[in-house]
Parts: C-alpha cells; sequence; structure tokens
C-alpha cells in the first residue's frame, strides 16, 4: 500500500472551482502585490486571529525577520530561542546581527522549557522567541510571565499551528508582541507558494512593520527606514481567502486523525508503558476548554531504532520525515555562539528519535492501521 507523507490533490480538488475563479480574478485585475486581495485576507486574518492587525508577508520566516527588524532587535542584543525547531526560528535573529541564545526543551512537548530559558536572561536578553512546534503551543503561561519579570518581547513563531488556541480561549499568535506565520503549502492552512503572516495589538508597531514590508518605504521612493521586499503575492492571498474557511475544519480532522494514531498504537501495545518502543508526545492543555489545543501539523512520535523503522516503512511503501535530525547547537552556521557549548541532552536525545507519521485531511483509517500494522511488524520482528 503506498501512503504518501502528504497528499494536496485532494485539497485541491475539494476547492478547485473556487480556487481557479479566485486566481483567475487576480491574473485578470492586473494587481499581483499586495493590493484588495491582501487586504481582504489581511482583515479576515485579524478577525479569525482576534488581533487588532494582520500584516500579510512574503514567507514565515520574514514575517520573524520582520518581528525583529521592527522591534530593533540588533547587534549587542540576544535572544532566547529553543535548540530544537526549524533552522529559521534562530537564523533570522543571527540575520539581524543578534546572539542567538540556545535553551533545551521540554521532554513531553519539544517546546521551549521556560525554567532554563530563565537561566539564560542577562543584560543584554531584549526578547523570547517560542516556537508552537508540531501544531502545540509552548507553555505560553510561564513564557509570558518570565517576559514580565525580565521586561522581554515575545515573539511568537507560529509557524505550524496556526488555528490552535491556548486555554484562555486566546489563539496561538495572539498572546505575546508578535505573532508570526507561515503558509508554506504543506502548513495547516497553506498557500500555492511562500507566503506568510504577522499579527499584532500594537498599532504604532503595526504602522512600522507595515512600512518595513516595503522596502521601508512610507511613500512611493522615500524609505524612512531599513526595509526589504516582504509583500505577499496577490495570488497567494486569493488562494488564502479561499481556504481560510475551511481551516477550523481541517484542524478538527487532523484531530480526529492524531485520536486514531493514538489509539491504534496503543492497541498495537507500542506505547503501553516506557519499556515500549514508541512514545507519544503529551498534550498541553489537553483538559482546557480551548477548541484546538493542538491541531497536530505533524504527528510526532518518539521511536526506538528510528532509521531503521523509518527504512522498514519506506520499504512498505509508506513515507515518513524526521522533524528536526540536528539541533540548533550543532548546526555548523551557530558554531560561533558561545551557548552552544552548553548541555541540551533533550533536544540532543529527541533528534535521534522524532518521526513524524502521515497526516492529513482525507488520510484514510485503512492508511493509518496499515501505518501502524506496520510498524509493529517491525518491532515484532
Amino acid at each position: 500500500m503506498q501512503i504518501p507523507f502528504l497528499d494536496l490533490r485532494t485539497q485541491y480538488q475539494q476547492l478547485a472551482e473556487q480556487l481557479e475563479h479566485r486566481v483567475l480574478h487576480v491574473l485578470r485585475s492586473g494587481q499581483y502585490i499586495l493590493g484588495p486581495e491582501v487586504e481582504a485576507f489581511e482583515n479576515r486574518a485579524a478577525q479569525y486571529l482576534g488581533v487588532a492587525d494582520a500584516i500579510a508577508v512574503s514567507s514565515g520566516t520574514d514575517a520573524l525577520l520582520m518581528a525583529l527588524m521592527g522591534l530593533g532587535v540588533g547587534p549587542g542584543d540576544e535572544v532566547l530561542v529553543p535548540d530544537f525547531s526549524f533552522v529559521a526560528t534562530a537564523m533570522v535573529v543571527a540575520r539581524v546581527g543578534a546572539t542567538p541564545v540556545f535553551v533545551d526543551v521540554e521532554p513531553d512537548t519539544l517546546t521551549i522549557d521556560v525554567q532554563q530559558a530563565a537561566a539564560k536572561v542577562t543584560q543584554k536578553t531584549r526578547a523570547i522567541i517560542p516556537v508552537h512546534l508540531y501544531g502545540q503551543m509552548a507553555d505560553m503561561d510561564a513564557v509570558l510571565q518570565l517576559a514580565r519579570e525580565h521586561d522581554l518581547w515575545v515573539i511568537e513563531d507560529a509557524a505550524q499551528a496556526f488555528g490552535a488556541e491556548h486555554r484562555s480561549g486566546r489563539k496561538a499568535g495572539t498572546l505575546g508582541t508578535i505573532g508570526c506565520f507561515s503558509f508554506y503549502p504543506t502548513k495547516n492552512l497553506g498557500a500555492a507558494g511562500e507566503a506568510g503572516l504577522i499579527a499584532t495589538n500594537d498599532p504604532a508597531l503595526a504602522a512600522r512593520l507595515r512600512i518595513i514590508r516595503n522596502q521601508g518605504q512610507e511613500y512611493r521612493y522615500d524609505s524612512t527606514v531599513i526595509g526589504g521586499n516582504f509583500r505577499m503575492d496577490a495570488v497567494q492571498a486569493a488562494i488564502l481567502n479561499v481556504k481560510l474557511p475551511m481551516a477550523d475544519r481541517w484542524n478538527q480532522q487532523r484531530q480526529q486523525l492524531a485520536h486514531t494514531y493514538r489509539r491504534l498504537l496503543e492497541q498495537a501495545g507500542l506505547v503501553e508503558h516506557p519499556h515500549r518502543p514508541i512514545r507519544l508526545l503529551n498534550v498541553r492543555y489537553a483538559d482546557s476548554q480551548a477548541v484546538f489545543p493542538h491541531v497536530y501539523h505533524q504527528f510526532v512520535v518518539l521511536a526506538h531504532r528510528r532509521d531503521a523503522l523509518r527504512q522498514f516503512l519506506a520499504q512498505q511503501g509508506i513515507e515518513t520525515q524526521v522533524y528536526y535530525p540536528v539541533p540548533f547547537h550543532q548546526q555548523q552556521c551557530f558554531s560561533q555562539y558561545p551557548s552552544i557549548a552548553d548541555p541540551f541532552p533533550v533536544a540532543t536525545a529527541v533528534a535521534q528519535q522524532v518521526l513524524a507519521l502521515p497526516i492529513y485531511p482525507g488520510l484514510s483509517l485503512a492508511a493509518q492501521q496499515a501505518i501502524v500494522q506496520a510498524m509493529k511488524q517491525f518491532y515484532d520482528a
């Protein structure tokens, strides 16, 4: 049975008529960068997230970079980041000339360990970037408390968590100073190319970010600050305008698929106690009133003999991925930063164990059963 890691064709087929109509409208309009389609998406996204301002940008990475630029983070400043995430989270800090300070992650959620982050705060620390990894929010109560105690900006990396909710009912990306989202095609809400979003409730900061987005220009050919080309294409906005009303439904389907995985893995005897070969990550806020405490951008398990298991599954036609095989402190591009010498036992260990199984709306029960059965076959051999 061939089971792809991700299948975007089914999603497209469900919305093909609407998508093609909307994109064709943009093509005929002649307005391809920013414009009314982008403004419409910004308004709808702000309403969905419950924030005052949403700024549509070119990618999730650029959203993070712009956030740092908008806050004035630069040389001489330090920014706390989790050691385990997609590399862009730390790389944007280096790109503005600041120092990324790596912090180990929690063993049960793989999000930033705020207790350890507190121990790394110095007089140079200006901000903390919690990553809502795999669709699960970091411990924002603890992050916000740390930020209040040390007067830090909080830049939420919500690239993988569009629609996730804190137990307060507020959406991921809306609790800190700035929230940053990615709409890369594989995300829960995905465009047909690169696209991102910044969310904030600070009107002055929003105005500054809009200027930064367009080469630092408040008026044409009059650049008042250093900016860049961070504008969203109208075609991507058109696609997102069609998909946004589906976001909650798709997140609910992902939650149902995750629940099924958990049940099947437990029934297979793979996760019954600590000595079994598979460990499931905990779900933060699972017992709260939040509708989406975890939106499962990825369904990740910690697997014994991960690489051999992955090779076996591939032989059965089952695609998997590893997010992420190399923590930041082991990345060559960060070798000049002193925090790489610190111990990172959790990040180091889980990088050898994380395995993402296929999860996307449209994945069948038969496919999930085949995946778990193949995993059981491998460990029973």
